[in-house]
């Protein structure tokens, strides 16, 4: 057992242990058999010698014989089972909490802890079906119990069924006041999707519109509503839809690019076009904006004014997507030899300089100079040199 799952495995027994021992104080207290007293105290203080010896699973074969010896204790049952379902003995763990379900002493509050408990063992076991009819229950038994709309949600999710997951969302956020528009907004366009595959554009259109009404800011709605402008043939629809979707998260440009540069020929747009394009340049310090305005330049201006725009651009955005297109600019307008391979020098150099010389084979963090220690991870003699230094 690592370091780690042996601290893990400490915070977990620590609250058991202290239910333990009120367990025993309280059986001291009832009982008039010393004996009895003595013998539980020393096996609780047995169990925690082990705990602080860095003797786990000894510790816990303990702490689950003290709890057991207190069968009527609720708190000490629903541990006991935790304990159970982390130890992955999920049938023991349901066992254990039915019975405490099914008793009929228990406070609103503890039916409600015991339920919960219960649906997730079925979850962790797989039995989605019994752990949906558990929460869904629970949903209806204590509305303060959000607790079970989130298992819920993450059920429907890994269902499928977008409607209903969208549905146990939008309750969850009126019951508990956490914004959850993001995450509806991501289920109505999974069903967009999946009515769009269907053939169903105008029920994928009404997805989207509700994706956008749940969260305005939705890159992925506006992505779909520029597919389904651009499939249907209306590309000043098409255009719309992509440039809100990039301006909202300029990082999926890449993705929009290709659609958005045939929707801007399609309508006779290229001024449109290098606007929108020189405004993402700004906000994008990818090649991506660089590479497109320079195929607008090209159709608009010819091959030489878009090999000296690239040439320029590339001063300030080194890339090596962008050298391969400068080659192929230079070579289509049979520029100067020399003047290329001036250009492509200086390309090269700021790549060279930006690029870490030495990465650590632990976490990753990449260095310009030497460190024998790395400075993210603190590993040492990690920090090695690269093969190579080059930019792909």
């Amino acid at each position: 057992m690592d370091f780690i799952s042996e601290w893990f495995w400490f915070f977990l027994l620590i609250p058991l242990a202290a239910v333990c021992g009120w367990v025993i104080g309280r059986r001291g207290g009832e009982r008039h058999s010393d004996n009895q007293v003595s013998k539980l105290s020393t096996t609780y203080f047995r169990g925690l010698n082990y705990l602080l010896n860095e003797q786990p699973d000894k510790a816990i074969e303990l702490f689950l014989h003290v709890a057991e010896l207190d069968k009527d204790t609720f708190e000490t049952q629903v541990a006991l089972g935790h304990l159970f379902r982390r130890r992955g003995e999920v049938d023991r763990a349901i066992r254990l909490h039915q019975g405490l379900v099914q008793r009929n002493d228990l406070s609103d509050p503890q039916k409600v802890q015991a339920l919960l408990a219960l649906g997730e063992d079925y979850m962790r076991s797989g039995l989605l079906d019994r752990a949906e009819t558990v929460f869904t229950d629970l949903a209806k038994l204590d509305a303060r119990a959000p607790q079970a709309l989130r298992h819920l949600i993450g059920i429907y999710q890994s269902e499928r069924d977008w409607q209903k997951a969208i549905e146990m969302a939008t309750r969850y956020e009126a019951e508990t006041g956490e914004a959850m528009g993001k995450l509806v907004a991501q289920f109505e366009c999974e069903l967009a999707e999946r009515l769009r595959s269907a053939g169903d554009i105008d029920g994928a259109s009404a997805a989207v519109a509700r994706a956008y009404a749940a969260d305005s800011t939705s890159v992925r709605a506006g992505m779909l509503e520029g597919r389904i402008e651009f499939d249907a043939g209306r590309f000043a629809g098409a255009v719309r839809a992509y440039e809100r979707a990039a301006r909202h998260d300029p990082d999926f440009l890449p993705e929009i690019l290709p659609s958005l540069l045939v929707s801007y020929e399609q309508v006779g747009d290229p001024t449109g076009g290098r606007a929108f394009l020189t405004e993402m340049c700004e906000h994008y310090r990818g090649i991506a904006p660089v590479l497109a305005l320079t195929r607008l330049v090209e159709a608009s201006d010819g091959v030489h004014a878009a090999r000296d725009y690239l040439a320029r651009q590339l001063k300030e955005r080194p890339s090596v997507r962008g050298e391969a297109a400068l080659i192929d600019l230079s070579i289509a307008d049979r520029t100067d030899p020399v003047a290329t391979l001036h250009d492509l020098k200086h390309v090269t150099e700021q790549l060279l300089v930006r690029n870490p010389s030495y990465r650590c084979n632990r976490c990753g963090f990449g260095a310009r100079s030497h460190h024998w220690q790395c400075p993210s991870c603190k590993e040492w003699g990690s920090v090695k040199p690269l093969l190579n230094y080059a930019v792909v």
